[in-house]
């Protein structure tokens, strides 16, 4: 009978391996292709953007990495995503294993790794936070500019782009800016210094335009 049937652990899995492709597929045929703009805050002349398409069925894991390779980031620090930054919720972020203890404190608390862009990205126009490395506070506005329900892709693209990223650890928007003087006057006592702390030949200028 059925009931027995389904009492029988392998004829639970066989089912079970039926029901994966078709909910797979169902997934599939609702995937959207998302058009992002996402623009790093504080910085100016120039600004420093990004316009990338993202599979909407993308974690947030994934789009951290999205972000770090359009800009230029080298995934080196902890990050995560909020609808304003500090203190507002959901925030998504990279969790340990949730322990009994650790699920009562992190209530509000949604995981990069499971948690996909439809579930939270739902409208166009919407915005939302990326916050990289905690000490330097990169401050990333994302805006969700199109929903494009007729051009689905399976890999990021990258459109467009301004400026050139920081390099990791300036000290956030003002010690970058502070970075920035002190490379662009060669009489500061700290010019030569930052120049080889930057990597930069003798003769090499830091391009704060660069976008490849």
């Amino acid at each position: 009978s059925c009931k027995s049937c389904l009492k029988n652990i392998n004829c639970q899995s066989r089912i079970r391996n039926l029901l994966i492709p078709t909910l797979n597929l169902v997934n599939k045929q609702f995937a959207m292709t998302y058009q992002f703009k996402i623009k790093l805050k504080d910085i100016y002349y120039p600004i420093v953007w990004r316009r990338v398409l993202v599979p909407s069925d993308f974690t947030f894991e994934e789009f951290n990495e999205v972000i770090q390779i359009a800009f230029g980031w080298e995934n080196m620090h902890m990050y995560f995503f909020s609808p304003k930054g500090y203190r507002s919720k959901p925030m998504i972020e990279s969790v340990p294993e949730l322990n009994e203890f650790f699920e009562m404190i992190n209530e509000g608390y949604l995981n990069v790794e499971t948690t996909l862009l439809s579930e939270i990205f739902v409208s166009e126009k919407m915005k939302f936070t990326y916050i990289y490395d905690y000490g330097d506070d990169w401050n990333h506005q994302i805006t969700l500019e199109k929903i494009l329900t007729n051009d689905e892709i399976e890999k990021p693209v990258l459109l467009k782009g301004e400026g050139a990223c920081p390099p990791e650890d300036s000290g956030g928007p003002y010690g970058y800016s502070m970075l920035k003087e002190k490379l662009a006057d060669k009489k500061h006592p700290d010019h030569k210094d930052m120049k080889e702390w930057m990597g930069l030949r003798p003769r090499q200028n830091w391009d704060e335009t660069a976008f490849d």
